[in-house]
């Protein structure tokens, strides 16, 4: 399947979003870690509809009038990536949860540490919340776009301050 892009301005910076017939398959910071950047194979096309109504979406979502996500999603990954990140979409907006109880609610009470990594890999910054997950203390840990941003992601869900980043 070839997959289509276009790049969209968000106040974290600029994402870039991606997609094919199946869906969206990534919607990625531009300069998150795990990100291999736009392939030479992609094609771009800033009218498909799919990206279009992810703009739509993140719009919303950044504008405080969106809390959750309806588009058709296909991220590329194992299937434990896939059922931690579908388990991470249950956090619901304004909560949080510890990689430890994602570990607990996939039945695997000792893999934390591989829910952080398949975290860190998630390829659908925002729609897919990551930012919601905390360490067990609460404290903020690992980000793929930085620690910053995700504690301005929280404090804009948790709080609803404006966010403000620098691109």
């Amino acid at each position: 399947m070839s997959m289509i892009w276009m790049q969209h301005d968000t106040p974290i910076g600029a994402m870039i979003l991606a997609g094919d017939t199946a869906g969206l398959a990534g919607a990625w910071i531009v300069g998150q870690a795990h990100f291999d950047g736009i392939q030479p194979e992609w094609r771009e096309d800033v009218h498909a509809r799919l990206l279009r109504d992810a703009v739509v979406q993140l719009d919303e979502w950044f504008a405080g009038t969106r809390r959750e996500f309806d588009l058709p999603l296909a991220p590329r990954g194992t299937p434990f990536q896939h059922a931690v990140w579908q388990e991470i979409a249950r956090v619901g907006y304004g909560e949080t949860r510890d990689y430890g109880s994602v570990a607990k609610a996939l039945g695997k009470p000792s893999a934390a540490r591989a829910v952080g990594a398949a975290t860190g890999r998630n390829p659908l910054t925002i729609i897919v919340p990551c930012h919601r997950l905390v360490g067990r203390s609460g404290a903020l840990t690992g980000y793929a776009g930085g620690l910053p941003r995700k504690q301005a992601l929280l404090a804009f869900e948790l709080q609803g301050t404006s966010i403000s980043m620098a691109a």
